[in-house]
Order: structure tokens, then sequence, then C-alpha cells
């Protein structure tokens, strides 16, 4: 089975405060965010989140009326150093994966630097990724973080 950590992806509406209302239902239920970004439109964003404990987070924002999905994605272990993620893309280009989306975060772990990466099959690019020696990581270890 391939390692991966469970995204929560959320619609919310594009406008003054909404993003900061989301967040606080997240607060009140004492999840914590680990990594998100925010894809806009005029109208909606899609946020997408890492987070401790992605069903509270996703039970939460449910009983709050948001549109939730939670994704396998994966997470990769990179060096916090310069040519860190560089080493990740030319093992995906040269293998002719195709990358839907990522957005990156760091932890309390100063030389590591973490990726999250959308994919069409986890489970193909993770066994690219573990021959090559990059460290996938999944939901456990990043609970840890």
């Amino acid at each position: 089975m391939v390692n991966t950590v469970n995204q929560i992806s959320v619609f919310c509406e594009n406008r003054p405060g909404q993003l900061a209302k989301l967040t606080a239902y997240l607060s009140e239920s004492e999840v914590n965010m680990r990594a998100f970004s925010v894809a806009e439109t005029r109208d909606f964003g899609v946020v997408r989140m890492i987070v401790d404990d992605p069903y509270k987070a996703a039970r939460a924002l449910k009983d709050a009326d948001y549109v939730v999905s939670v994704t396998p994605v994966l997470a990769i272990e990179i060096p916090d150093e310069p040519g860190g993620l560089l080493k990740v893309l030319n093992v995906l280009a040269g293998e002719g994966v195709n990358i839907a989306y990522t957005y990156a975060f760091l932890s309390k772990k100063k030389e590591s630097a973490y990726v999250i990466f959308r994919v069409d099959d986890n489970e193909s690019v993770a066994d690219i990724l573990y021959r090559n020696d990059l460290h996938v990581i999944d939901q456990d270890s990043l609970m840890n973080l």
C-alpha cells in the first residue's frame, strides 16, 4: 500500500472574511493546519489543506455546511536547500509524470521541507519516488511533524 496523506479540499466564497471564518471552524475543533493553498476564481476559491486530523476537519467543515472532499495525495520530504525540489521534479519529468498541482510547507525539522503532489496515480508515482531514494511520508508521520 502506498504512503499518502489526506488532503481536505473546501469550496469557499471569494469574499472578505470567508477564509477567516473557515479557519475559525477548524480552530474551534482544535484542528491544526500544516499547509494550505487557495486556488481562486471570481466567485469561489478552492482551499486545499493538509491538517493534523483530516477526519475531524472534514466533519467540522461539513457540519458548518461547507462542500468538503478528502483526497489522498503524496507528501515528499525534501532537503530544505537550493535544488531540493529540482531533484524530485527532474525525476517525475523524466518518467513522464504530470503534476496536477503542488504546494509546499516547512516544519520544525529545519533541514527538511515538504511538498504535496496531486498526480493521477499515487501508487505508480510513489514507486518512482522510492526507486529514486526520495522519501514519501504517510499520514501518521505528518501528524508528528
